[in-house]
């Protein structure tokens, strides 16, 4: 019989079995002893059946008997963790990644009077040689015409640049070099311009800023009235482009003026990505100083900087201007238009009223908009605790300090007497001139040549 049958099935076994009659005819002595053995033995066969359908049992391990599993689970690939890493316990990746150095960040805005450790006063941007803040600028009298002085060299890393007319129809850039220098892939030594000889002005510049002066010659009506200049000695007589100035050489010039001018300090201009409230559509400006010399900035968008235009000298056929070491556009995130006195002693020979000016007019572009406002170089309580001048500052329409986009601010430097306006968009030059139309964010400014200008002698 299967020892797994269960219990009531057995006793009906023994009850309907041939054996069960036999002991019916037994004596009644017989019989009774039979009915008080039998369902004691029934009751022992049950239970031993009973106990051996109970399920086993096992004494519980203690804890030095626990099991160490050392199997990956089946279902994850060989190698994955099955539990998360301690926070102490780092794998040590086959290949060190290449160290990113951090850049810190600029808790804008910055200036008029305090810049973090490593900031370009004159653009608000980190340099990356703090050293260079220690050198005094230079200002690089550079050509813009004739037409095949362009491009120049070395624009796209001046921090600012003052544009400014020079007789005959011509205009010049004064560029300033401070904190970091040009530079380009295949050399840290390439050569920045073409330089062109001295200004009158320059020497008002060159004191806002506590820097010298790198030109190619100056006229005996100029030679007079510049200090700190250094006259280059181009190698190329013949060539009205040749004045050229390596990184090198002008590092070894600002080292040299370091000990007569002592460390820069300036100062004064405030910069801040936040676009300020008021201002209004400002995307085109067309500046001609003259017919052959006409000028267009527009917003690039995609980059937020100004992007400058220029005639080839024919008042027509205008060519994107870049800068020559690079190949790539002048990208200026703010083009400011002041509103300056100018004395014209010479059709070539013109001064310009920069120094201790309280406030002036001026257009301030950034950002596709143009802010009304105001530039000054008045003395306050800095010229007059250190005996140092300050580089030209802007103000907003309250006087309170104007910020700039951190970047390259160009300077275009215009006659008191230059009208602005707002006009169609055309490249016909007497349809700029003449149509009106408020609104369409298309500024012109009209140079005005100086009044009184007498033919050189």
């Amino acid at each position: 019989m299967n020892s797994g049958t269960p219990l009531p099935v057995f006793r009906n076994y023994l009850l309907s079995s041939p054996q069960f009659d036999t002991i019916t005819a037994m004596k009644p002595e017989t019989k009774k002893i039979i009915q008080i053995l039998l369902p004691l033995i029934v009751l022992t066969g049950g239970v031993v059946l009973l106990l051996q359908h109970l399920p086993s049992t096992a004494p519980a391990p203690t804890p030095s008997s626990t099991p160490t599993l050392t199997a990956t689970p089946k279902s994850l690939p060989t190698g994955t963790p099955t539990t998360k890493p301690s926070p102490t316990a780092t794998a040590e990746p086959s290949v060190m990644p290449t160290a990113v150095p951090e850049v810190p960040a600029v808790a804008y805005p910055v200036g008029p009077e305090n810049y973090p450790p490593g900031i370009n006063p004159l653009n608000g941007l980190m340099v990356e040689d703090t050293e260079s803040l220690k050198l005094p600028p230079a200002l690089l009298s550079i050509s813009n015409s004739p037409v095949t002085a362009r491009p120049q060299a070395g624009l796209s890393w001046a921090p600012l640049i003052y544009e400014m007319f020079i007789g005959a129809g011509n205009s010049r850039f004064l560029t300033i070099f401070y904190g970091d220098l040009p530079k380009t892939p295949d050399t840290d030594n390439p050569e920045i311009g073409p330089i062109r000889s001295g200004r009158l002005a320059y020497e008002h510049v060159r004191k806002l800023l506590n820097g010298f002066i790198v030109m190619a010659y100056a006229s005996d009506w100029v030679f007079p009235s510049l200090n700190y200049f250094h006259n280059l000695q181009t190698e190329h007589p013949d060539d009205i482009n040749g004045g050229r100035l390596r990184v090198f050489d002008l590092i070894d010039l600002k080292r040299s003026y370091l000990q007569e001018l002592g460390e820069p300090n300036p100062i004064g201009l405030v910069f801040d990505p936040t676009v300020p409230a008021g201002g209004k559509d400002g995307q085109t400006v067309w500046l001609p100083y003259a017919y052959v010399d006409q000028i267009w900035w527009h917003y690039d968008e995609d980059s937020g900087t100004y992007h400058r235009w220029q005639d080839r000298e024919n008042g027509k056929d205008y060519t994107e201007q870049v800068d020559s070491l690079t190949d790539e556009p002048l990208e200026i995130e703010n083009v400011v238009v002041i509103f300056v006195d100018h004395i014209a002693y010479r059709e070539t020979l013109i001064d310009l009223t920069l120094l201790y000016t309280n406030r002036e007019r001026a257009l301030l572009f950034r950002d596709g908009q143009v802010f009304e406002g105001y530039w000054t170089t008045k003395g306050e309580e800095y010229e007059k605790t250190t005996g140092r001048l300050r580089p030209l500052r802007f103000l907003d329409k309250n006087g309170d300090p104007f910020p700039l986009k951190p970047g390259q601010t160009w300077v275009e430097i215009v006659t008191q007497e230059t009208p602005v306006y707002e006009t169609e968009y055309t490249e016909d030059y007497y349809r700029l001139v003449n149509n009106k139309q408020p609104g369409s964010g298309i500024w012109v400014v009209r140079f005005v040549h100086p009044e009184n200008i007498q033919p050189n002698q």
